[in-house]
């Protein structure tokens, strides 16, 4: 054990040199590669940043439950409050993961089901179209052509249950995937009602303590405010992200790059949890509609492995976030595990981020960053740093 403390003795001596901080939970991974693989994520984080234009950045990785962080930059600009293990970041989309699994837990109390229609859960629906749609084609965004976004002018709870009366879907459910966030956001709705309880509520006094997750919030607490990092637009101007319908259910979670690891390491099956909960994430594991690059399960894209970066990059491009896509329904819908990469992108409009992990390789990646960049960059970013990590 002597080695091992003079390794993380050594790395934390390096990290304070190079000025970003790291921290291991554990020091098995020899000193050579934990060397190439911060060789490796300080070569990706200082490209996008300069290229970017990204104040800060926190980047965590998970090698077979040993835990590496890195911080770079600033939280907050005006203030000079840098990027910590403290600092909480808008996570956008990656939202959705935490919806999924609330879907899954009010399944595993009996008082929700896949295969229920929504009208089961709103009688003002009955007879129409989403009324008619199915949990699941909510979950996965094959309804059969959800937009993107809510219209401007849907911004109360009335004028949300009118939208969804009136709308009229493209496709025939579960033949197209279109990402919305009113789709997924309603399964999160749905999900709530069924338990007759708040989903803010829910997510933050339910799914996420029963997770260990105590730095992450749907609503930033005043004690934790001046841990929230400021999010940076296209002018550099500080910003956070907006009130809209269903945002908590669809981008409205804040993080730390520390519990986001956990997270992850949750999904691998390398925590402590309650049966109810593991068996809720196993739940969003499960795909059910495959694309030409991936399969769609609850909240998670899930790729087999390995993979071609040209193959990772098609599956997360601008096109699949905004295209209606044919899909059609996986032959097995079993939770999947083992050689497979699983993978969600977040986007506010000040901060950007990407997770993935691993589960045959107990790897996993948190890439969490003050600023919205491509996408595409944050993949190819994260693919690399993991291909070093398995050096």
């Amino acid at each position: 054990m002597h080695g091992d403390r003079m390794i993380n003795r050594v790395t934390k001596l390096l990290a304070m040199v190079l000025g970003f901080s790291v921290h291991f939970a554990m020091a098995e991974t020899p000193a050579a590669n934990i060397q190439s693989i911060t060789d490796e994520v300080d070569q990706q984080a200082d490209m996008l940043m300069e290229k970017y234009h990204i104040p800060g950045m926190a980047i965590a990785i998970s090698i077979g439950g040993e835990q590496h962080f890195y911080h770079y930059g600033m939280a907050d600009v005006n203030a000079g409050i840098k990027v910590s293990r403290h600092t909480l970041f808008e996570l956008g989309s990656i939202s959705k993961t935490f919806t999924a699994i609330l879907g899954s837990y009010a399944q595993s109390l009996g008082a929700f089901n896949l295969e229920d229609n929504a009208a089961k859960y709103v009688k003002l629906w009955e007879g129409t179209p989403i009324g008619n749609t199915k949990l699941i084609n909510l979950a996965t965004y094959t309804a059969g052509g959800l937009p993107l976004q809510f219209p401007n002018e849907v911004t109360t709870n009335d004028g949300m249950l009118a939208y969804y009366k009136a709308w009229q879907p493209e496709f025939a459910a579960g033949t197209h995937r279109l990402y919305s966030n009113p789709s997924i956001g309603l399964y999160g709705y749905l999900a709530a009602l069924s338990m007759k309880r708040e989903f803010s509520e829910l997510m933050e006094q339910t799914v996420l303590p029963q997770l260990a997750m105590n730095n992450t919030f749907v609503k930033v607490p005043d004690n934790r405010v001046a841990q929230y990092a400021f999010g940076y637009n296209a002018k550099n101007e500080p910003v956070r992200v907006s009130p809209g319908m269903l945002d908590a259910e669809a981008y409205g979670v804040k993080s730390t790059s520390v519990d986001m690891l956990h997270y992850l390491e949750a999904n691998m099956g390398l925590k402590p949890l309650s049966p109810q909960i593991a068996a809720a994430i196993k739940e969003t594991h499960k795909g059910y509609y495959d694309t030409a690059s991936f399969t769609q399960a609850l909240g998670w894209e899930i790729y087999e492995y390995p993979l071609t970066l040209s193959k990772l990059l098609e599956g997360n491009s601008r096109e699949m976030a905004s295209q209606p896509t044919k899909v059609k329904a996986s032959d097995d819908i079993v939770e999947k595990t083992g050689e497979v990469w699983i993978n969600k992108t977040g986007s506010t409009g000040g901060f950007g981020a990407y997770v993935a992990f691993i589960p045959a390789k107990k790897l996993a990646i948190v890439m969490l960053a003050n600023k919205s960049y491509p996408i595409s960059a944050r993949v190819e970013a994260a693919y690399k740093i993991l291909a070093a990590a398995q050096e």
